[in-house]
């Protein structure tokens, strides 16, 4: 019997540990972030359940380590969660491109911020629709302007370097760790 684990989780880690990374960074501008464009070039090859725990985890595991968990972080990781599927579909059959890179980044950040920034606070905070709308309007310009940085120099470099990358792969840095078994 031979026992096989996925080599690609090295990779996976690479991409966690890069956005947690940036993302502890003092002084950085309030949502420019690289979430989303990490995200993307990895859905082509992490699938569906891989590209939603991506992001679902990506912002469960930073909540936990930074402010606590909150009814925010059920929001904000279902949302990611569920732009790691979206991307996992809009890629299937789509090159990845600096060009489909901006469409998709550009569409996801629009939904992203429509579901959190509308939803968090008239609805657990008491805020008022208006309000909230007016405010995120600011917010999201500041996200789409770190969604086009990213999407066009870190989604591809990503992709290539990291996503493509053989070496990168357990089976070539650990081969006897990775093939369990009897021959």
């Amino acid at each position: 019997m031979k026992i096989e684990l996925t080599t690609g989780w090295l990779k996976f880690a690479i991409g966690w540990g890069a956005v947690f990374l940036f993302r502890l960074l003092p002084f950085r501008p309030p949502n420019f972030e690289p979430m989303l464009a990490t995200m993307m070039p990895f859905s082509k090859r992490f699938g569906l359940l891989g590209s939603f725990l991506f992001g679902f985890l990506g912002i469960v595991l930073f909540d936990a380590v930074t402010s606590g968990w909150g009814t925010w972080t059920a929001v904000t990781a279902i949302a990611y969660g569920t732009l790691g599927a979206g991307s996992c579909f809009f890629f299937k059959n789509r090159e990845a491109s600096v060009k489909n890179f901006l469409s998709f980044g550009i569409a996801g950040t629009l939904f992203y911020d429509a579901v959190t920034g509308l939803t968090i606070g008239p609805i657990f905070q008491g805020q008022s629709f208006m309000v909230a709308l007016t405010g995120q309007i600011p917010f999201t310009l500041m996200h789409l302007l770190g969604t086009i940085v990213f999407a066009t120099l870190l989604s591809p470099a990503l992709y290539r370097w990291v996503v493509q990358s053989e070496k990168l792969e357990l089976s070539v840095i650990f081969p006897k760790f990775v093939k369990i078994g009897n021959k």
